[in-house]
C-alpha cells in the first residue's frame, strides 16, 4: 500500500497543532482508502536558542497515541528549507509515495486532503489545490485589496511562466509523486529557500517532471489566530522567481533557434556541395538534412539542453539513433516539401524554399521531439507512453 506523508512546517504553532492533529488522525485519515496516511510535522525552533512554545512536545504527547505521526526539528532557516528537510525524512525514513504539503493553521482545511489523495490514486503524479477553478475560493473576509493582488498576482505568474492551463500557481496545497518527479528535483537547490517563493520553483519543476497534473477545488480558509506571515517581501521575491523561471523558459527556445539556424546553414551549403557533385535533388536534401541533424543533436546537447545533457558512450549512440529516428519527420518533410518548392519556384529560390520549409514545419516539430522524446524536459497527459 501506498504512503502519503503530509508534510507540515511548523513554527510557533501551539494553538494549532493539537486540533490540526486531531482533526486529521480522527476525522480525515478514516475516511482514506487505499493508502497509508502519515502525517510529519517539521517544527522549526527559535534560531536564537530561546525555548519552543510547545508546539513540539504536544506534537510528541500526540505521537504517543498515533504510531503514523512524526516530528522533525531544527533551528528556523526559513519555509522552503522546512519543507526540504521534511521532504527528505519523508523520503529515507518513512518511504513516502507522496508527500503533501499543507499549512498547520487551518487555512488548508483538513477536509480537502482526501480528494487530493484521491486524485493522486486516480493517477494524478501532481495535484494542486486550487483556488481558482470551480468549488475553490478565497476567504470572504479578505479585504478587497488583498483578493486582487492574489488573484493578479497568480494570473500575472501565469502568463509569465506560459502556464494557462493551470489556474493557481501560488498555491500552498499540493500533492507530489515522489517517483518519477520529486525524486527529479535538485531539492538544496531550489530558488529562495527561505521563503514562500520557492513554492513557485518548486511547482515549476514538477509541473515538467509530472505526467499527469490535476487541479482540485480548495476552499482557502482564514487564518483564525495570529496573522498571516506573508508580506511584501514575500511577494516580491516570488514574482522575482516567476520571472526568472519563465526567462530561462524562452532563453532555452533562442538557444533552440540559433542551434536550428545554423543547421540551416549546415543544410544550405550541403544542398550545393552534393548538387555539384551531380547528385539528384532528392538526395541532394536528404544528405544535407541528414549532416544538419548531426550539427543540431550535437549543439543541442552540450548548449540548449545542457542540463538534461546525454552523456556515455551507449547512451550518447542510443540517443543519437532515437535522434534520427524522431527527426524522421523533418528528414520527410524537407525531401518533400523542398523539392516541390523548388520545382515551383525554381532552383534560383531554393534558399526561400528551405527558410519557409525549415521556419513553418520543421522547427516546430523539432522542438516538440526534443522537449517530449530525447531531452524530456516536458510531460505531457498525452504523451504519457512517448
Amino acid at each position: 500500500m501506498d504512503k502519503v506523508v503530509i508534510v507540515m512546517p511548523a513554527y510557533k504553532e501551539a494553538e494549532n497543532i493539537g486540533p490540526m492533529i486531531d482533526e486529521l488522525f480522527d476525522k480525515v485519515f478514516p475516511q482514506i482508502e487505499g493508502v497509508e496516511m502519515h502525517l510529519l510535522v517539521v517544527n522549526d525552533l527559535p534560531a536564537d536558542g530561546s525555548p519552543d512554545d510547545g508546539t513540539g512536545k504536544i506534537v510528541r504527547d500526540k505521537m504517543e497515541k498515533h504510531k503514523n505521526l512524526h516530528i522533525l526539528e531544527d533551528k528556523k532557516q526559513g519555509l522552503g528549507w522546512a519543507y526540504i528537510r521534511g521532504f527528505k525524512y519523508a523520503q529515507s525514513e518513512i518511504g513516502a509515495d507522496a508527500v503533501m504539503e499543507m499549512d498547520a493553521d487551518f487555512q488548508h482545511p483538513p477536509r480537502f486532503v482526501k480528494p487530493m489523495v484521491e486524485a493522486y490514486l486516480d493517477g494524478a503524479d501532481y495535484a494542486i489545490g486550487s483556488r481558482y477553478i470551480k468549488g475553490g475560493s478565497v476567504p470572504k473576509e479578505w479585504a478587497m485589496f488583498r483578493k486582487a493582488i492574489s488573484f493578479f498576482g497568480n494570473l500575472f505568474i501565469r502568463i509569465v511562466l506560459v502556464k494557462p492551463k493551470i489556474h493557481d500557481l501560488t498555491t500552498g496545497f499540493r500533492l507530489t509523486k515522489v517517483k518519477g518527479v520529486l525524486d527529479k528535483i535538485d531539492l538544496d537547490h531550489l530558488m529562495e529557500p527561505h521563503l514562500f517563493a520557492h513554492k513557485v520553483d518548486l511547482l515549476y519543476q514538477s509541473i515538467k517532471n509530472a505526467k499527469k497534473v490535476t487541479e482540485v477545488p480548495l476552499e482557502f480558509a482564514a487564518r483564525t489566530k495570529e496573522v498571516s506571515k506573508f508580506n511584501s517581501k514575500e511577494m516580491i521575491a516570488t514574482f522575482k522567481v516567476a520571472l526568472i523561471l519563465g526567462i530561462k523558459d524562452k532563453i532555452r527556445f533562442v538557444k533552440f533557434g540559433t542551434v536550428g539556424f545554423l543547421g540551416f546553414m549546415v543544410n544550405f551549403l550541403f544542398i550545393r556541395v552534393f548538387r555539384g557533385m551531380g547528385l539528384a535533388e532528392t538526395l541532394a536534401w536528404l544528405f544535407a538534412t541528414e549532416l544538419a541533424i548531426i550539427n543540431n543533436y550535437t549543439l543541442n546537447n552540450i548548449w540548449t539542453f545542457k542540463e538534461s545533457r546525454i552523456a556515455g558512450l551507449s547512451k550518447t549512440v542510443f540517443k543519437f539513433l532515437q535522434f534520427n529516428l524522431t527527426s524522421a519527420g523533418a528528414l520527410a518533410i524537407q525531401s518533400i516539401f523542398g523539392p516541390i518548392g523548388v520545382r515551383i519556384v525554381g532552383e534560383r529560390f531554393d534558399w526561400l524554399v528551405l527558410a519557409v520549409v525549415v521556419v513553418a514545419m520543421v522547427l516546430p516539430y523539432n522542438y516538440l521531439m526534443y522537449n517530449l522524446v530525447i531531452w524530456k524536459t516536458w510531460k505531457l497527459p498525452w504523451a504519457k507512453k512517448t
